[in-house]
């Protein structure tokens, strides 16, 4: 399905369950998908959304060197290299207080689309927006400004490259 959807374009998964990719390597061999490990759990986003209004977190730059403590920064380099065009957030687990949570990659997803270096926009959807913690944080770091759709339990945002104006205001 990812392949015939996005025909000629690249798609990488970043998984958390290593099995999973072993499992999925064997029945799609060409789909490219590296293991990350995700070091906040869900019952640590109240902290982390205090966190994340710090300027640490609001400056716009290379999300591997962030001082931010919401930033992934162990994720391979082909990531942070890329420029997307579409980042969808689906993982990780995110459905119990000490489950990982979702907080860093939704907080990484938008960063890595404002610094994008073309100039052009990220579409973001985030899975999952009727519980807690996705919907607070594709708000407050994806922004309401930028949301375009929500359609159930998916939200879609279309987030411009700040890189071109870095007195952009983090949300509109």
């Amino acid at each position: 399905m990812w392949s015939s959807l996005n025909y000629g374009g690249r798609t990488i998964f970043l998984e958390e369950d290593e099995a999973w990719i072993g499992q999925i390597k064997r029945r799609f061999p060409m789909l490219e998908s590296y293991h990350v490990t995700y070091d906040s759990k869900v019952n640590q986003a109240d902290g982390l959304m205090e966190v994340g209004n710090g300027p640490e977190c609001t400056a716009i730059g290379d999300t591997r060197y962030s001082m931010c403590q919401l930033a992934l920064k162990g994720l391979p380099s082909e990531v942070y290299e890329t420029k997307w065009d579409l980042i969808m957030v689906d993982a990780p687990t995110g459905y119990h207080d000490e489950a990982p949570g979702r907080m860093s990659a939704i907080y990484t997803a938008g960063m890595m689309a404002r610094n994008r270096e073309d100039g052009k926009s990220t579409d973001v959807f985030v899975h999952d927006v009727n519980r807690e913690v996705e919907d607070k944080f594709s708000r407050a770091f994806l922004c309401d400004g930028y949301m375009r759709k929500q359609e159930g339990r998916l939200r879609h945002f279309r987030i411009p490259s700040h890189r071109d104006s870095l007195d952009k205001t983090f949300c509109p």
